[in-house]
């Protein structure tokens, strides 16, 4: 009788699922904090072991490299969802091995990414794309890099400000401060820090510009904002910080990656929103994740039989 309650259980809460109205959500808010936080870090963990498997592909890509394993996670964090693997494409084609070859080339590094994605020749030309072209078709020859198609990027319903030619150029920048950007992300314990470390400001060039060539009348900085470094802090920092803890043996590192966690602010999209609705009320970006793992890996895959959550309902109906 057990086992068929159980199965009704499970199938009440796959339904209800279903109908957008999970009764998981009302069960955690009600929850005593201690056992919800129990709840929430074994998502986390969940979360956390499953993107393993994404930085230990790009690390043996890597030839077991964290210098690149880190660059190659950095451009696919970098920009939207939709252009998530052109931005990781572009990576493999101008690897970081050259990009510090490269460092200390005025607009070297700019040049390559901009060459090396296609995306110059959408737009009209100005002098500063045309030295970026000039200095990209030297630096192609010598590195024998191939551009990749236009059509390779999504470029409709961009944000002016997340558009991929100010990405790379912000990216340009990055790379060209220093060579040990591995070493300064894993000593990043907070917000401040992980702003401080990636929100650059692109050349002058584009404090009037958005795109090649279309000079905008309002000049302003373009630096990489505090809600794009959050977004790498959660996705590649604590990432990064968790997986070489793990790879190396160093417990504090994985220790630091969830603390990093619990020092960022909560997120906010259209999963958390929904879980705020019936009830959650998430303090942080450990939390966020968690519920995030929820949504993603349990209750749209109708996964209740091994979704934890449901395991702890099924206890207390006990």
């Amino acid at each position: 009788m057990s086992d068929e309650r159980d199965n009704a259980l499970i199938e009440r809460l796959r339904r209800d699922a279903e109908n957008g109205s999970p009764r998981c959500g009302q069960f955690l808010a009600a929850l005593d904090p201690l056992f919800r936080t129990q709840l929430y870090t074994t998502l986390l963990y969940e979360r956390l072991e499953r993107k393993m498997q994404l930085v230990h592909d790009l690390y043996v890509e890597s030839g077991e490299n964290w210098n690149q394993t880190f660059y190659l996670l950095y451009f696919r964090t970098l920009g939207d969802s939709l252009n998530q693997e052109a931005y990781l494409e572009l990576a493999r084609r101008v690897p970081y091995r050259i990009v510090l070859r490269e460092r200390l080339t005025p607009h070297g590094i700019e040049a390559m990414l901009m060459g090396a994605s296609g995306l110059l020749t959408l737009y009209p030309h100005d002098e500063y794309t045309r030295m970026l072209e000039s200095e990209f078709f030297h630096l192609k020859g010598k590195y024998q890099i191939e551009p990749m198609a236009v059509s390779d990027w999504v470029l409709r319903e961009i944000r002016p400000a997340n558009h991929p030619t100010l990405r790379l150029a912000q990216a340009a920048e990055f790379f060209r401060q220093d060579d040990f950007v591995f070493n300064r992300m894993l000593c990043c314990h907070n917000e401040e820090e992980v702003e401080r470390l990636f929100c650059i400001e692109a050349d002058r060039y584009w404090r009037d510009h958005y795109v090649p060539a279309v000079k905008q009348e309002n000049s302003r900085p373009k630096r990489l904002g505090a809600f794009k470094a959050h977004i790498l802090a959660i996705n590649l920092v604590a990432m990064l910080q968790f997986a070489y803890g793990s790879y190396t043996g160093k417990e504090h590192l994985r220790d630091q990656a969830l603390s990093l966690l619990e020092k960022l602010p909560a997120e906010d999209n259209r999963y958390i929103r929904a879980w705020q609705n019936r009830g959650l009320d998430p303090r942080d970006s450990f939390e966020t994740q968690a519920l995030l793992q929820l949504s993603t890996m349990h209750c749209l895959k109708k996964g209740c039989k091994d979704c934890p959550v449901a395991r702890r309902i099924l206890h207390t109906v006990k």
